[in-house]
């Protein structure tokens, strides 16, 4: 696994690890926690925003990125963009708010997704695919399934705002890693441009 694999691995640790501190309560965070017009379905409806942003976003961006220099500026900008939506999330006191966040997240994620994708697709060790997307997996799955019991413990003894801020600052470190990648990364990895 070359540095640049390495580097988005870890970057992914913090920011779904991140996320899965928040994932498991955000649903109760909308329905109990002092969101005005927040309840289940609405709780819902923001869900399916983020899938929905995120799915129009992805594909024509992702034909757009694979021609593009400079991929790891826009995984870094879409990777900032996740992060600002714990801090939306502390600060939200209407459905409405929400709903913005989950746009936010879902234009980010439309945005990082791919370009993630594409840098790690280039990036496999040929006859080794199989094993190092496992290595991804797994990784990125025993720390979000740590965190996601963290998080509710976290939420339910500290509060719903520590437990947002903790996420933010998880997806900020993971977009700091990627400034280390944009900085060094593309130069001594695979040509990511061509």
């Amino acid at each position: 696994m070359n540095r640049t694999m390495k580097l988005l691995l870890l970057s992914d640790i913090f920011v779904l690890t991140g996320f899965g501190l928040i994932q498991p309560i955000l649903a109760i965070y909308i329905n109990d926690g002092g969101v005005t017009g927040g309840t289940m379905l609405t709780a819902g409806m923001a869900s399916a925003l983020f899938m929905l942003t995120k799915s129009l976003v992805q594909l024509p961006f992702g034909h757009y990125v694979d021609s593009q220099a400079g991929k790891e500026r826009w995984l870094i900008l879409g990777t900032l963009l996740m992060a600002a939506v714990p801090i939306i999330y502390l600060s939200a006191n209407c459905i409405d708010h929400i709903y913005l966040a989950e746009l936010i997240y879902g234009l980010g994620s439309g945005l990082a997704y791919p370009t993630w994708l594409g840098l790690w697709s280039v990036n496999l060790d040929p006859g080794r695919e199989s094993f190092q997307w496992s290595i991804y997996h797994t990784s990125t799955g025993m720390g979000t399934a740590a965190t996601g019991a963290a998080g509710a413990a976290m939420a339910s003894q500290v509060g719903f705002s520590a437990t947002f801020l903790l996420a933010g600052l998880l997806c900020i470190v993971g977009c700091l890693v990627l400034l280390i990648l944009e900085r060094r990364g593309a130069g001594k990895a695979k040509d990511l441009c061509s």
